[in-house]
């Protein structure tokens, strides 16, 4: 072999050696890009971090003054903090969007994203959530809302899947009582005869059907001078809004019964929020279970300046308890019992 093969056939050797080399090193460098990825993908679903923002609208009927919008406020407020400002809330009370009907097809069609909706309506879309006004069924509105929290419960928010709705928790804004524009009823023989404003509801609306009074399903912004003018006799309220609507300018009388608990339900459409990561979802619920919380633990000590705060206003303020309405707890239970299976478990649960 001459001079000139032997270079030859040294710079091929060489060739080959470096592209061993070269080969060996990009395998190397593409498994560690991967085990890089695979590390990053690894901690992001370790951590559950999402980078998604969301400008959320919230929709409501009560005015700024009501517990239930000073929750929608509160609620606002856990979405800033637990998602570090990724998540920020609108607010829209005193129904500017419309009736609590209106509300829910704008949540349907994803205009809206949640709606604090009285559960007192929704019983008209699912028959189940008329259960929660199972007469005289609590004793207080922290036992209440413990009960948000059963099965019971959760199985009547689930009735609103087929809806293409989901019901994330409950809020409450106190027990109901009785107002009367000049006459103190004592007994259901008293408010025989009588007309009074009862939201339209079926389960409210029986249960003063069966003292013998007959109900109006007036607009909440009509029941004032609907009251005033003699149009209606008296209305079932909660304290909160008797108060915050200014009705002892027009009843004189206030039978604290607190026969019905009074909730709302925290909506949302069903699709957008079960297409949100589950990180995101689990803010959201946890933002509400604040908000809940606040409302309950405050609403509940105002009870005695509420009524006190009546009685300073001009009205006579007086208990009733369980034993006057028997009868018709009775009648209701017969009614609604069978009528569904979730209102008969409710009504097993918690009677």
């Amino acid at each position: 072999m001459n001079v000139k093969q032997v270079k030859r056939s040294l710079m091929v050797m060489l060739m080959a050696v470096m592209v061993v080399f070269l080969a060996a090193c990009g395998d190397d460098g593409d498994a560690d890009a991967t085990a890089d990825a695979n590390n990053d993908n690894d901690n992001g679903e370790a951590t559950g971090e999402s980078s998604e923002t969301y400008s959320f609208k919230l929709a409501h009927i009560t005015p700024t003054s009501h517990m239930w919008h000073e929750a929608a406020e509160k609620f606002g407020e856990e979405l800033d903090e637990r998602s570090d400002g990724r998540m920020s809330l609108e607010i829209y009370p005193a129904s500017q969007l419309g009736t609590e009907a209106d509300m829910v097809q704008q949540i349907e069609a994803g205009s809206i994203d949640f709606g604090f909706i009285t559960a007192a309506y929704l019983s008209s879309r699912s028959d189940a959530f008329a259960a929660w006004f199972t007469p005289y069924a609590f004793d207080s509105l922290e036992e209440v809302h413990e009960a948000r929290k059963s099965d019971i419960a959760k199985k009547i928010l689930g009735t609103l899947d087929e809806q293409g709705l989901v019901g994330l928790d409950y809020l409450f804004a106190g027990q109901r009582v009785m107002l009367f524009k000049d006459t103190e009823v004592r007994a259901p023989e008293d408010m025989e005869g009588m007309t009074l404003r009862v939201t339209p509801s079926p389960p409210m609306q029986d249960f003063y059907r069966f003292t013998g009074a007959a109900s109006e399903g007036l607009p909440l912004p009509e029941v004032y001078a609907a009251v005033q003018t003699g149009v209606i006799d008296g209305m079932d309220m909660d304290l909160d809004a008797t108060i915050t609507n200014n009705y002892h300018e027009v009843v004189e009388y206030g039978a604290v019964t607190n026969h019905m608990v009074w909730p709302a339900v925290a909506l949302a459409n069903q699709d957008v929020f079960e297409g949100m990561p589950e990180a995101d979802q689990q803010i959201i619920r946890e933002a509400l279970e604040a908000a809940a919380d606040h409302a309950v633990t405050k609403r509940a000590s105002q009870e005695e300046e509420f009524k006190q705060e009546l009685m300073d206003q001009g009205m006579t303020i007086y208990e009733l308890n369980a034993d006057v309405f028997s009868e018709q707890i009775e009648q209701f239970d017969e009614t609604y019992g069978p009528s569904n299976e979730l209102i008969q478990e409710f009504i097993d649960t918690f009677r």
